[in-house]
Formats: C-alpha cells, structure tokens, sequence
C-alpha cells in the first residue's frame, strides 16, 4: 500500500510539474509573440509617416509588409485586431496615398502649364522684336521640345506609381 501511495504521489508531483511546465512555455511563447509584434510596429512606424509624405514609399514598404504578415501570420492578424484594420497599411490609407498622388500629379500638371506658356510667350516676344527670327525659332522650338520631354518624363512616373498604388488596393 505504501508503493501504492507513493506512486501516487510521484504521479500527482509528475502532473504538477508537467502543468507547470506547459503554462512557462505558453507564458513564454506570448510573451515572444508579444516582442515579434512590438518589433513590427516599431519596423513599420517611419514608414507611416513616410507614406504620408510621399505616397511612392507604400511602393517600398507594402511588400514587406505582406512578406512580414506570411511569416508571423499570428503576430500580424493581432495587430489588425488592435488597430482595427490591416496593418500596417488598411485599404484606406492605400486609397489616401492614391489620392495624395493624383492630386500631387494635378498640381504639378497645373504649375508645368503656366511654365511653359511663360517660357513661349517670352520667346514669341523676342520673336516679334528680333531681326533673327531663324535663332527665336530655334528657341520657341526648343523650349517644346523641352516641355513635350518633360511632360512625358513625369506623366510616365505618375502612371506607372498610380497603377502600382491601385495594384495594392
């Protein structure tokens, strides 16, 4: 009966400190996926404002994210919890970007207009007052050239980031 006993004993003491032991690595394993989620956001803060301020850094941080979210799938999925939306980029913030970088295209659109039509209406004066039309002409030519260039150049950039912005959405 005293063996009994004590294999009782030694068995309630196995079951103890197996509980014990299940409940520190449970505690232990929160607790890392706790430091994995404060050393995301702590990643992915600067970019917050980045985007903010140029919409093209979604371009940059966006599939990090994505890579980072398949790689801590749960670190990831409590952070939206908290957040109440994807983080760190919610469809939202996608759309903003989209929308900053349009506007921004808008306004660039509307200051190279006026530029351009000071840069003609000023060689069209020296046009009229000057006796070397063929130079004038070489320049109202020029300063076209130079304009169809650059619009080009920047219409270029907008639709490829605003397609790859709507990509993200």
């Amino acid at each position: 009966m005293e063996i009994f006993f004590g294999a009782i004993i030694v068995a309630t003491a196995i079951v103890v400190t197996a509980g014990q032991i299940v409940t520190e690595l449970k505690r232990r394993g929160a607790e890392r996926r706790r430091d994995r989620q404060l050393s995301i956001a702590t990643l992915f803060a600067p970019a917050l404002g980045q985007v903010q301020d140029d919409p093209k850094a979604l371009l940059t941080w966006q599939p990090l994210a994505n890579t980072l979210r398949k790689q801590f799938p749960e670190e990831f999925a409590e952070l939206d919890t908290a957040g109440g939306s994807t983080f760190p980029f919610s469809s939202d913030m996608i759309a903003a970007a989209h929308a900053r970088w349009t506007t921004a295209w808008l306004a660039w659109e509307r200051t190279y207009d006026v530029t351009y039509k000071m840069k003609a209406a000023e060689a069209q004066q020296e046009l009229q007052g000057s006796a070397d039309t063929t130079a004038t002409r070489a320049k109202l030519d020029a300063i076209e050239h130079e304009k169809l260039d650059a619009y080009q150049r920047r219409y270029e950039d907008y639709v490829r980031v605003a397609k790859a912005l709507q990509g993200l959405s």
